[in-house]
């Protein structure tokens, strides 16, 4: 049964690439420059803004894994994700084949994020939070149509050894390795929940392959523990060995930062998710599949592990061509 990453080669898209040999040796990685990730992947490369190119990529599938992030930055969203979702909606409506969307939360703003459920209401307070519910909408509405078999599988913000655009790796992770004091934003005493991309894969792989789990919302396996920023920072520094060190940029500094660095710009919306509680709830996964999220405490220790042994590889290889 073949099953279809489109957008291989991020973070989850590895991980995810790992966990579903547990259901199929079948597997297609879609992307600009795929790379294989289990030795019987099949590659396909493709542009996915290109509407012809995610029909070819969808066809022969039995699920499609939309995984894909595109750059950081309103604009490229509010022109990119509305025309991508509708040509992946088509394609597997054309190909009788499910989705499964990895989505973020964007699409739950203000005060809704101090708890996080399937629930939770739909209720974008930025402009990128409005295109994600956008997206939102069209999936929900294809499948209430009886057309689609879908799903929307959500993750809090995300981290893992793969550091490409996780916030956490590089604001704390890697100011500390750099003997730097940790960052965070708008406060550091409040509550703010953050997703293992190794658990979060293995969640998506086991909802594309269980089929009462289609026609819903489900929040992705994450530790129930309300950790603040400041105890994130805590962690890192004590498996790190370092000093737990840090600053806070409060939110109106994001704003004119933002002039010179471009991320701090479009961060500036989100603030919303820093400066209160922010705790994302995946009981109802974790009870319907019997799952225990990996603690806060193991992730990180497993991800710090991970980027040490890579650190002395890269150290090792230099050291051999010098």
């Amino acid at each position: 049964m073949k099953q279809t990453i489109l957008g291989a080669g991020g973070a989850i898209g590895i991980e995810l690439a790992k966990a579903l040999p547990k259901y199929t040796t079948d597997i297609r990685l879609v992307g600009r420059n795929p790379k294989k990730v289990n030795t019987t992947d099949t590659i396909f490369q493709a542009d996915l803004s290109i509407r012809e190119q995610v029909f070819n990529a969808v066809e022969g599938s039995r699920i499609v894994y939309l995984i894909i992030g595109f750059d950081y930055n309103t604009k490229t969203w509010q022109k990119m994700w509305p025309s991508l979702i509708k040509n992946v909606i088509d394609a597997c409506l054309q190909n009788n084949v499910k989705l499964v969307f990895f989505d973020n939360v964007y699409a739950i703003g203000g005060d809704n994020v101090n708890h996080i459920t399937e629930n939770s209401p739909i209720s974008p307070s930025s402009k990128k939070g409005a295109v994600r519910a956008e997206v939102d909408r069209l999936i929900l509405d294809s499948i209430e149509n009886g057309k689609l078999k879908g799903i929307i599988a959500r993750s809090a913000d995300f981290f893992s050894d793969i550091k490409d655009n996780s916030l956490l790796m590089n604001t704390v992770y890697d100011n500390l390795v750099k003997g730097k004091k940790a960052q965070w934003f708008c406060n550091a005493k409040v509550i703010h929940s953050m997703s293992y991309a190794p658990d979060i894969a293995k969640g998506t792989a086991l909802l594309g392959n269980t089929e009462n789990a289609y026609n819903q919302i489900w929040n992705l396996p994450t530790d129930p523990q309300k950790t603040k920023g400041e105890e994130w920072i805590n962690l890192f520094a004590t498996e790190m060995k370092t000093n737990n060190e840090y600053k806070v940029i409060p939110g109106w500094a994001l704003k004119v930062l933002g002039f010179f660095v471009p991320i701090l710009k479009e961060m500036y919306e989100m603030r919303y998710q820093y400066d209160r509680d922010y705790f994302f709830d995946s009981s109802k996964f974790n009870k319907e599949f019997n799952y225990t999220p990996t603690t806060n405490e193991i992730a990180v220790k497993q991800t710090v592990e991970k980027l040490t042994k890579k650190m002395q590889v890269n150290k090792s290889t230099s050291n051999i061509r010098q």
